[in-house]
């Protein structure tokens, strides 16, 4: 509940009598709430009287923040000061909360200033506030007029939210929780004017802007407010009555309806709601184990049983499961895949439910997902996965590192992608796309599961507050073989999904990743929608997707272009101008060091670093996993077959050259049926392809490598009765990495030729070569793909001209 502002009494208090302070908190507590947010600081006895009810205490810290308060600098040192001694009036008190550093900073003055100078102002208020309260925590109230503001430094995100309508809360408060990310996420304020809109009325919007607060996870929300009493600018404000009690504290019917609400926070599931089945699987995890079979005790929800799929532990797994009141199977070592898929033949619930031996569930996990499920027809519903304090520095560190489990999101509320530490699907949509594939025997699997079953036309939901506290690895060591390995599954979804992946073997996600550790994206790709002279209610921050050369340095293999640039800078040794390719090799360095540094500076520890250095070592640390992680992970791709230089499709190259083939049919059929008889071919013989676009001539691009490729177009002629003719025209195709390989290689050859340097010279001529015979391969390999693809279907032959020696089965070709 919100408490003031009132109006000041004859000694400067900003708060009622002590008596009716008294008959205030003790009514709030009697109501089933248990907080109060006043907007400033409140003198010591009302701290106290709010402990002696129950009720914590959300302390404003105010200051002049509608004013340009950045542009005097004595202005802003003021602020802090005066921040800091307000914070030290009530330090260390037991009913604090939490602190805000601000509330609602106008849109204007944002704007006029820049969005930077303010997030590193009220990051300089909040550490101003730990300073002087290292135990509180600090928050500032945002709103959605400067949604864009990224403040990942706060303990808790706060928001004041004004919304007359169900169905656009809901959607608002997902994309809040995706901007809280980590954070606890609370509504600072919401409310409804009883004036203008009714008591009746203002009873029922409250009661479901709880409701809706609570079932997207919020860790709470401050309803506006207790009382119509309210003082501002100098000023009793008579023109609204938002309050739960007049102004004479008289009850309005909000009172009880808030109450009601309240009390059902978070949602209790029904007699009707699904019956979940847990499955955790586990391979000598006796180390986590048991603090997840713990967590799984500990679970609010009243229909659901546990089942441990031991996996040929040789530890002592299989002892710690057996002390709990779970169903254990144990089975020889399969893999993880398999060990899912023996869950699912045990299950009994209506939705399965996995979570990892180094997970911890939230007691309202499982709620949650069922909520979503009984809301949505989504086939699965995941959540997001925190680090839990007190795993050590390198876990902290690495739950900083990239290559961690992540989300990736279409929508607010809709997921590409769901981790396999989290994730819940229906048990009919698993059983009819066959459980988890178990060729993926350590990672991977959910990847693979979440594209089958999006192939399928199903969705994925996301569940910001379903969350499981997830170990991150506590070791250098088991850090770099955890992302070898999953260098290892990346290669092997390739081989499975040749055509989610561009031709160095990098997978682009159609979504956004959610996480820590994600690479970031580069300096000032962004703009803020403020509106016309920045009149929006709603501002945010719009970030565009990163183009090709945007993405290039976050591939792993961008590593084996820096080998490349170092090798020939080593032959400068023979001949100096080759070191002109340092600076190049610099410049392929600068954004990889660029990220390292980037991601040290935001990284958060769960336990506060004792010193200044120790911060200092750990934030190296963390940059040192940054550059570290993608050759983990190249190392895992190359020794499985993910290269750039990789061959796909089975086949053996023919001489690259255009290739036109006719097909008749007797049974007529439109143009994108052709298309996609010669795409599942394709998909059967492992190729890697993509369909043209609305403004391209081809209509299918059939990968041969990094290097080379060939294009199909096709064309449907109409010959009455049904029949037609279907043509098709092959032809090779250079990559642009082909052609400025070749001319820089050709180029360099010339010079060094010029200069008389033997050896570079023919080290080079010895490069050109093989790259123009990889060209020629590549190219050769794609068209007779393409052209094999194109053989596949049984067709009724015309019985006219053609190559009989080119002809495909019943058709004719050239």
């Amino acid at each position: 509940m919100t408490y003031g502002t009132f109006r000041p009494r004859d000694e400067g208090c900003e708060f009622p009598l002590p008596e009716v302070v008294e008959a205030d908190f003790a009514a709030i507590a009697a109501h089933g709430m248990n907080a109060v947010r006043t907007y400033v600081v409140p003198p010591r006895w009302v701290l106290d009287s709010a402990a002696a009810h129950g009720l914590r205490v959300m302390v404003g810290l105010p200051w002049e923040q509608h004013v340009t308060f950045l542009d005097d600098r004595a202005r802003a040192r003021a602020i802090e000061d005066r921040v800091r001694d307000m914070v030290r009036t009530c330090a260390g008190h037991p009913a604090i909360l939490c602190y805000t550093v601000g509330n609602e900073i106008p849109a204007s003055i944002v704007r006029w200033h820049g969005r930077r100078p303010v997030e590193r102002f009220l990051e300089r208020l909040y550490v101003a506030t730990k300073e002087e309260d290292p135990g509180g925590l600090v928050t500032y109230v945002n709103f959605p007029t400067t949604e864009y503001l990224e403040l990942p430094f706060l303990d808790l995100a706060t928001f004041n939210v004004y919304l007359e309508d169900r169905q656009p809360l809901e959607a608002y408060l997902a994309r809040l929780q995706n901007l809280a990310g980590d954070s606890p996420l609370v509504m600072a304020e919401i409310g409804l004017d009883s004036r203008r809109h009714g008591l009746d009325e203002q009873a029922r919007v409250l009661r479901w802007q709880v409701e809706t607060a609570a079932d997207a996870g919020c860790a709470g929300a401050f309803v506006f407010g207790w009382t119509d009493e309210w003082h501002r600018g100098g000023h009793d404000i008579e023109d609204w009555d938002f309050g739960l009690t007049t102004r004479d504290r008289r009850p309005k019917p909000a009172l009880a309806s808030v109450s009601a609400a309240f009390a059902r926070m978070p949602p209790a599931p029904g007699a009707d709601w699904p019956r979940m089945s847990v499955v955790v699987c586990t391979y000598n995890g006796e180390a986590t184990v048991r603090d997840c079979l713990d967590g799984l005790l500990k679970l609010d929800y009243p229909d659901y049983e546990v089942i441990v799929v031991d996996d040929g532990s040789t530890d002592g797994t299989a002892a710690i499961a057996a002390a709990y009141p779970y169903r254990v199977i144990s089975t020889e070592n399969r893999g993880l895949s398999a060990a899912r898929n023996t869950g699912l033949t045990a299950a009994t619930g209506d939705v399965v439910a996995y979570t990892d031996d180094d997970a911890r569930p939230d007691p309202d996990w499982l709620t949650l997902l069922a909520l979503t499920f009984r809301t949505t027809d989504h086939a699965g519903v995941g959540g997001p996965n925190l680090p839990p304090a007190g795993d050590g520095a390198i876990a902290d560190c690495v739950a900083n590192a990239p290559g961690g489990p992540v989300h990736v999101l279409l929508s607010d509320r809709e997921a590409e992608h769901i981790p396999g530490c989290n994730m819940a699907f229906r048990r009919e949509c698993l059983e009819a796309v066959g459980g988890f594939d178990p060729r993926f025997r350590t990672a991977g699997d959910d990847v693979d599961l979440c594209w089958r079953l999006q192939e399928r036309g199903w969705t994925l939901g996301f569940n910001p507050a379903a969350v499981v506290w997830h170990h991150r690895r506590n070791s250098l060591r088991m850090y770099w073989r955890q992302q070898r390995g999953y260098g290892r599954a990346e290669a092997l979804l390739e081989r499975k999904w040749p055509e989610r992946y561009n031709a160095p073997g990098h997978l682009a996600w159609s979504g956004r990743l959610y996480g820590r550790g994600v690479n970031l994206p580069p300096p000032r790709r962004w703009r803020v929608y403020y509106g016309t002279w920045g009149s929006s209610p709603f501002q945010q921050l719009y970030r565009p997707a990163d183009g090709t050369l945007a993405s290039l340095p976050l591939m792993p293999e961008w590593y084996l272009g820096i080998a490349a640039l170092a090798a020939v800078s080593l032959l400068g040794v023979t001949w100096p101008p080759l070191f002109l390719a340092l600076p190049v090799l610099a410049a392929c360095l600068a954004p990889l060091l660029t990220q390292a540094v980037r991601g040290a500076a935001r990284a958060r520890f769960p336990t506060a670093p004792r010193s200044r250095w120790e911060t200092l070592r750990l934030r190296a640390l963390v940059a040192g996993l940054y550059l570290a992680q993608p050759v983990a992970r190249l190392d895992g791709r190359v020794r499985h077959g993910l290269t750039p230089w990789r061959a796909r499709g089975g086949r053996s190259p023919t001489l690259p050259r255009r290739r036109s083939l006719e097909v008749w049919s007797e049974h007529g059929e439109p143009p994108d049926a052709w298309v996609r008889r010669v795409e599942d071919a394709l998909r059967s013989a492992g190729a890697a392809f993509h369909r043209g676009g609305d403004f391209d001539r081809w209509d299918l691009h059939v990968g041969g490598g990094l290097l080379g490729a060939a294009r199909l177009r096709i064309a449907v002629e109409e010959h009455g009765g049904g029949r037609q003719l279907t043509r098709y025209l092959a032809w090779p195709r250079c990559s642009g990495t082909a052609v400025v390989l070749c001319v820089a290689l050709a180029g360099l050859a010339a010079v060094t030729a010029a200069g008389g340097a033997v050896v570079a010279t023919g080290v080079l001529a010895v490069l050109l070569t093989a790259v123009a015979l990889r060209l020629a391969v590549e190219c050769g390999r794609a068209t007779a793909v393409a052209v094999a693809a194109v053989r596949v279907p049984a067709t009724t032959p015309k019985g006219t001209g053609g190559d009989a020696g080119d002809a495909a089965p019943g058709g004719l070709g050239r």
